[in-house]
């Protein structure tokens, strides 16, 4: 099996469920050595109170021919990333991929409440979790992804620059927060490509995480149940499509295309050629815009 990863050191901040393990699995799968962070640990559940783990994500890393490395950090402590970012050094002496998928927010946002109705304390939470872990994130593993040329960045978010450019997304605090994680890599490409790295903004598209096959009451294996209900559940992708379209990035010597701008797993998948674990390659983005939102019946011919 090709292993194009094979020696690289990833970090996936945010890799308990959903995207991040996808990322995380199939960065194993490419070979890489990963160190996989997040709240929720065999020994203690965060505020989710799910089943999931850093050390379940772990292993699926190491089953997937990589090496898994659970951490439990929470990103919004200084102090905790220091010391992650100080292990990976000590033990790698390198960083090859850093992965910005700290988030967090699921349960503090209200949909379509305006900002002077939604709970405050909930909203600034959300704020917090998803755009200043990254800050806390990027600011002390930069330094060791600089230490060799070719290093990767990817900020991970819901949405394209061009989608959310033109679309209010949920309500003031979450579209703030996805704006606000496209704008990092943006930035972060102004600063990193000049010393010899990459930094994208990552979107994957309508994901079938754990957290949303529960909410329709489905699973993995039986998915398309949902779709008499959620018609334009059609479109939907795996977390390890997401995760290929990291590994395709990462495994690129000309990556630094890419620097600064706005990606989703879909249209990478169109230019890279991998496909989601069913063989299709869903561009979910471009749907959402050409069907769903044009009020058109749900359809995926062509999209998948």
């Amino acid at each position: 099996m090709s292993a194009p990863l094979k020696g690289k050191v990833a970090l996936v901040a945010g890799a308990t469920r959903g995207a991040g393990r996808g990322m995380a699995v199939e960065l194993g799968a490419a070979g890489a050595t990963v160190y996989v962070t997040g709240r929720s640990t065999r020994a203690r559940r965060s505020e989710y109170d799910r089943p999931e783990t850093i050390e379940d994500t772990a292993d699926l890393v190491t089953e997937a021919g990589g090496q898994g490395i659970a951490v439990p950090a929470d990103h919004l402590d200084p102090a905790q990333v220091r010391a992650l970012v100080d292990r990976i050094a000590d033990e790698q002496g390198r960083l090859d991929v850093l992965v910005n998928d700290i988030w967090g927010g699921e349960n503090l946002f209200e949909w379509e409440s305006p900002l002077w109705e939604h709970d405050l304390d909930k909203g600034l939470r959300l704020l917090r979790l998803a755009v200043e872990t990254h800050a806390i994130t990027s600011h002390h593993a930069l330094p060791l992804l600089l230490r060799r040329p070719g290093g990767l960045v990817v900020e991970v978010t819901d949405g394209t620059a061009d989608y959310n450019g033109d679309h209010y997304r949920v309500n003031f605090f979450y579209d703030l927060a996805k704006a606000s994680v496209l704008r990092m890599a943006f930035a972060l490409g102004h600063e990193l490509g000049p010393r010899g790295a990459t930094a994208v903004a990552l979107t994957p598209g309508w994901l079938r995480s754990e957290m949303m096959l529960d909410t329709f009451g489905v699973r993995e294996d039986n998915w398309r149940d949902a779709l008499e209900r959620v018609p334009h559940f059609a479109i939907s992708e795996t977390p390890r499509y997401v995760g290929r379209a990291v590994v395709a990035l990462a495994a690129d010597p000309d990556v630094a295309r890419w620097n600064g701008r706005s990606l989703s797993s879909g249209g990478l998948a169109q230019e890279y050629g991998f496909t989601d674990l069913d063989g299709s390659r869903p561009d979910a983005w471009r749907y959402l815009v050409e069907v769903q939102d044009a009020g058109k019946p749900a359809d995926t011919t062509g999209y998948r």
